[in-house]
């Protein structure tokens, strides 16, 4: 038989494409020839195959061979289908069996040994081969990661020996397996002294998933109250879990399957690109926005980002998907993040601070909080400040506050009577569902109709406010919202009612 087909995964997105790898052995001068919009990385496979099909002990065909990657319209990267194609010439030219290579997709890197080493996007790959009834065979290091899978089998083979010993029906491959998940020790809540209004509204925007923005003078805290909010999370379901894991493998650094249960917390510098924060590159890949998926992406120094760089988040933040558009395809990453931004009140960072110590004009205050965008700055919940404490209160000896454990009690409980509700977090209720889910008794609609009048609210910012006074009901197990639960949620347009001007 001069033709063999093999099973593959193309790396496209969060979905792995399914690739056929035509195997086609004809007469003519020995030649090997790869079609199918390949990159270097996969032309470059002739040699490596080559060699491993020889160090192996088999004879690789003095022919004319075509390797089809097919569909043809897909581009096809890395050295993943180095393996299908070893395997598809052993095949077509009668080395091993054809007809066992229906029931199993291949994904692997060769050595000139004939190695299998890792490549990265296994997951999704994973993912796809489990839906379509098909065994996985990957490289030993991706066997963990792609073990995740659990409604999938997925083999490991150390060499292209191992594999060809497999399909011979001589020995069989052990089944990957998946570490016990483990949970990581993160910072703890307890660490924060004082700072108890800006600790209620993390303990919300944990409740409900609402955007939160931090602002205070330096060192008040402001990074210490962001990196306890994955701590405060409810543990991600298996397909949150899977959703956050596939994007990681896409990433490039791999998974960590004892903790792929984690949320993603990312903490970009401030001097990132728009490309990294939302992804892209010849070859589009996940961004910041999209490795935070299901967890928390944490933007310190709000102001100091390019304003063209944080104007890319505004769709993300209502869609909760990103889509890369090149010319030649599009591809769509998931990007349901819950941001968490810190800023100063002005340039030097003290306006409004007791001290009087700050100096800048209220030109310079003004310049500086225009760097934020109206727009992105109506699409956070929460405007909570962090004033700066006194020494009184930063005492090793002072009283310790609520642990982490003790505030995701709450937080879990009011995130099921959402999840009960709606089947979803309060912050990701449409427009519609806001309005049958936040009914407000009359006298309380006419007070937040009077705090949308003096504050010049928009209609957005107006459906946040019920969005977060749902989720502080929700935290106080009431069916129905309050006014004190109204009074807090519009208490907490911070930026809305104004910050604090410097007084020089």
């Amino acid at each position: 038989m001069n033709l063999a087909l093999v099973h593959s995964r193309a790396r496209s997105g969060i979905r792995a494409a399914p690739v056929r790898v035509e195997v086609h052995l004809g007469g003519g001068l020995p030649s090997m020839s790869i079609v199918g919009l390949p990159e270097t990385a996969v032309r470059e496979s002739r040699e490596r195959v080559r060699a491993a099909i020889q160090c192996a002990q088999f004879e690789f065909p003095a022919r004319r061979i075509t390797v089809n990657l097919a569909p043809a319209d897909l581009p096809k990267g890395g050295g993943r289908f180095d393996l299908p194609i070893a395997l598809g010439i052993l095949a077509a030219s009668g080395q091993i069996p054809p007809e066992a290579l229906g029931e199993y997709e291949f994904l692997g890197e060769l050595g000139l040994t004939g190695e299998l080493r890792a490549v990265d996007a296994v997951l999704p790959a994973a993912l796809a081969a489990a839906q379509a009834g098909r065994k996985l065979v990957v490289p030993p290091a991706n066997g963990a990661e792609a073990a995740l899978v659990s409604e999938g089998e997925t083999r490991t083979a150390r060499t292209l020996l191992e594999v060809c010993a497999m399909l011979s029906g001589h020995k069989s491959l052990p089944r990957a397996d998946a570490p016990a998940p483990s949970r990581r020790v993160g910072p703890d809540l307890a660490d924060v002294r004082g700072q108890a209004h800006a600790r209620r509204a993390l303990e919300v925007a944990a409740a409900g998933g609402h955007h939160l923005l931090l602002v205070g003078p330096p060192g008040c805290g402001k990074t210490l109250l962001a990196s306890r909010l994955p701590g405060l999370l409810p543990v991600a379901s298996d397909a949150e879990a899977l959703d956050s894991a596939a994007v990681a493998s896409l990433g490039g650094r791999g998974v960590d399957a004892s903790l792929w249960r984690e949320r993603p917390f990312r903490s970009p510098h401030h001097t990132a690109s728009a490309v990294a924060l939302v992804g892209g590159g010849a070859e589009p890949r996940p961004g910041e926005i999209s490795m935070a998926h299901n967890g928390v992406l944490f933007l310190d120094e709000l102001p100091e980002w390019s304003r063209r760089t944080l104007e890319v988040l505004r769709e993300p933040l209502e869609s909760g998907t990103v889509t890369i558009a090149r010319a030649a395809r599009s591809v769509e990453f998931p990007a349901r993040f819950q941001l968490v931004a810190a800023m100063n009140p002005c340039p030097c960072g003290w306006a409004g601070d007791p001290s009087g110590r700050c100096r800048c004009s209220p030109d310079m205050v003004l310049n500086y909080r225009a760097r934020i965008s109206g727009p992105l700055m109506d699409r956070i919940d929460l405007h909570v400040e962090v004033p700066r404490l006194p020494p009184s209160e930063l005492r090793p000896d002072a009283a310790p506050s609520e642990n982490s454990d003790t505030v995701r009690e709450r937080v879990v409980a009011a995130r099921e009577l959402q999840l009960a509700r709606s089947g979803k977090a309060n912050a990701h209720l449409s427009q519609a569902e806001t309005g049958s889910t936040c009914r407000l008794a009359e006298t309380d609609f006419a007070l937040l109709e009077r705090a949308i009048d003096t504050l010049h609210l928009s209609a957005r910012s107006m459906h946040r406010i019920l969005r977060v006074a749902r989720t502080i009901a929700d935290l106080a197990g009431s069916p129905q919202i309050q006014t004190t639960h109204l009074s807090e949620a519009i208490g907490y347009r911070r930026v809305d009612r104004g910050m604090p001007l410097a007084t020089a």
